[in-house]
């Protein structure tokens, strides 16, 4: 049966045009189907410990999923850098929801996240058939939205207004969709309303995706009509990716007067910290300049 799509449906025009396999490093074929076996193992024991942790419950339960995929990550090669994780984790102390919004390149968003501090997330329903990751998604009290039924989005909403009222922290995507990560897309306001309506505040999370060099990378962005696999064996393939994540500063309740407002300070936000997590790492990996006696400049000694 088809499903008529709502012109409200976010779209991205990142595709394959825009992966960089050119100018990306890669390991070697043997490394690459290493990476590939501890993935799946690592999923393997994911799989394995999920009714454990559900017995555990609580921070016990947290401290295994921070762990468990944290291993995923390192699986796949990929090195994660958090900057104000510490204030993530006085919100949880303080047991206060939030909404907790990132911008949207790849499945791998969700894991860097949870891997920092766990909490449920408004995900897009073809996640539940996902293996492993679907199921985890649901443990974790994961709220299932489709994109195609606009008819269901007020229902969505309240759903995450009372897990906020509750003192969830709950991740969301206001994008809707994946960007390739040069480029991004606009923060769309529904599900800033659940912040308004349940009292809480806005939290942006920076997602950026680099090599070891410094240079931003298309890599690891999950592009439209790709399959998971294919992605995974692509993150697997990249010599020196790095994910960073930066906690910004969170938008207090009532500093905005509506949803659009509220959108537009968390997407700005974003955009503001990535800007300068890009300059931070050139500033970081410029090779010092000489001067004619062959002297280090005092601006490139003080970095």
């Amino acid at each position: 049966m088809s499903v008529r799509v709502h012109p409200w449906s976010p779209v991205s025009p990142c595709g394959p045009s825009c992966l960089d396999h050119a100018s990306v490093p890669t390991v070697a074929r043997p490394r690459q189907l290493i990476r590939l076996m501890w993935t799946f193992a690592v999923l393997v024991l994911l799989l394995l410990a999920t009714p454990a942790m559900t017995l555990l419950g609580g921070q016990a339960a947290a401290r295994v999923l921070r762990r468990l995929l944290g291993l995923l990550l390192r699986a796949l090669g990929v090195r994660l850098l958090v900057r104000g994780a510490d204030e993530l984790a006085e919100a949880a102390r303080a047991g206060r929801g939030a909404l907790v919004v990132t911008n949207h390149i790849s499945w791998l968003d969700s894991l860097a996240v949870n891997a920092v501090r766990p909490m449920p997330s408004v995900a897009k329903k073809e996640i539940a058939s996902w293996p492993v990751l679907g199921r985890l998604v649901a443990r974790s009290g994961g709220i299932f939205l489709d994109r195609h039924r606009l008819s269901q989005l007020p229902a969505t909403v309240a759903r995450l207004t009372r897990a906020l009222r509750d003192g969830a922290m709950v991740n969301v995507t206001p994008e809707g969709t994946t960007w390739c990560g040069l480029a991004s897309g606009r923060f769309r306001p529904a599900t800033f309303q659940a912040a308004i309506d349940g009292g809480v505040p806005v939290r942006p999370i920076a997602l950026r995706y680099r090599l070891a060099d410094g240079r931003d990378t298309t890599s690891a962005a999950f592009l439209h009509q790709e399959s998971l696999l294919t992605s995974i064996r692509r993150v697997a393939s990249v010599r020196g990716l790095v994910l960073e994540l930066w906690v910004c500063p969170e938008i207090a309740p009532g500093r905005a007067a509506h949803r659009r407002e509220l959108a537009h300070l968390a997407e700005t936000a974003i955009h503001t910290t990535l800007t300068a997590a890009r300059t931070l790492t050139r500033t970081a990996t410029t090779p010092p300049t000489r001067s004619a006696s062959g002297h280090v400049t005092a601006a490139a000694a003080a970095r």
